[in-house]
């Protein structure tokens, strides 16, 4: 018997993620594109609708046969009215993106957060299987998380829960350093490796760049991680350090049972990385029964919010 087809979008600060994705969860074909935030709303919005045409034609699945769309956007999102309230990275203060997209493809979108739809896919199909509160922090251009208590999405009476890029970890940092986001993502990590490298330390990493400190990106900070480079060992395991301290004391309030997480720089560095985070987390939690607190790395990485969306708009559609 077939199975019925959605789409699930993943929209970042950098990248698009499509997928063509049936009623089990599985990934029929994938499209990718570029973000460009900077050339505006409706420039990215296009690019998407290509993507959606792209992955179509590889699955050999007519965009008419796809019963919904889900899709998960960067920042506090109204999964009720599918409006992005504000996407830093990409700009934009309350535009009707579910409303837009869905008239571009003619198909009912159903927005969220892409984290929520990310740790959606994880608890539904990956890393979070069984577990009924745990919560994903998604490491990349920003720091996005998402909530799953009591076996369903929290998204708080504000609709924003999991906003934790943006808690503050250095109240007296100078404005635009206070944050979780300016302190751990893969963002600021590579700026402080090129502003420590421009400021005279050695490190390996202009060979691996060919002196163009401007292409600093996740897999150039692994390679000299793996390498045990000085300078970018500091800086990673500084920022893994703070950014445990932060999820331990969520899981202090919260009483998780496990943390998924995953992003471009989890994936890159990989094992070392969730070792840190972990390590970090279990040494500042409350009580000593949360130390029993599973960190893990996200299991479909690239497809957890392609996947994660897919099954919102199964949900949210009645697929």
């Amino acid at each position: 018997m077939s199975q019925n087809k959605y789409l699930g979008i993943d929209l970042g600060g950098t990248n698009v993620q499509i997928g063509v994705v049936d009623s089990s969860g599985v990934v029929l074909s994938r499209s990718k594109r570029k973000t460009i935030a900077e050339e505006g709303r409706d420039a990215v919005l296009g690019r998407i609708a290509d993507g959606v045409e792209e992955a179509c034609r590889s699955a050999d699945v007519p965009l008419e046969e796809i019963c919904s769309v889900g899709m998960g956007a960067p920042g506090p999102v109204d999964p009720n009215s599918g409006v992005v309230l504000e996407a830093v990275n990409l700009k934009w203060v309350d535009e009707p993106i579910a409303e837009i997209l869905g008239g571009i493809l003619g198909k009912r979108v159903y927005l969220d957060n892409d984290v929520n739809v990310a740790i959606y896919g994880e608890w539904r199909a990956g890393a979070g299987r069984g577990a009924d509160h745990l919560m994903g922090a998604w490491i990349g251009t920003g720091v996005g998380g998402g909530l799953i208590l009591n076996g369903a999405l929290y998204y708080g009476h504000y609709l924003t829960a999991g906003e934790v890029g943006h808690m503050i970890l250095h109240q007296d940092n100078p404005p635009g350093s206070r944050s979780v986001e300016h302190n751990c993502s893969r963002t600021a990590i590579c700026n402080r490796v090129r502003q420590l490298i421009e400021s005279g330390r050695d490190s390996v990493v202009p060979e691996l760049v060919g002196g163009k400190l401007g292409k600093i990106k996740s897999r150039v900070i692994a390679e000299a991680y793996g390498r045990g480079d000085e300078l970018v060992v500091e800086i990673v395991d500084d920022a893994a350090r703070r950014l445990g301290t932060m999820l331990g004391g969520i899981v202090t309030l919260l009483s998780l049972e496990r943390i998924v997480l995953g992003g471009g720089l989890t994936e890159a560095i990989g094992k070392p990385w969730v070792r840190l985070v972990r390590d970090s987390i279990h040494s500042v939690v409350f009580p000593e029964v949360c130390r029993d607190v599973r960190v893990v790395a996200s299991e479909l990485e690239d497809n957890a919010g392609v996947v994660g969306a897919a099954f919102l708009a199964m949900e949210r559609g009645g697929g």
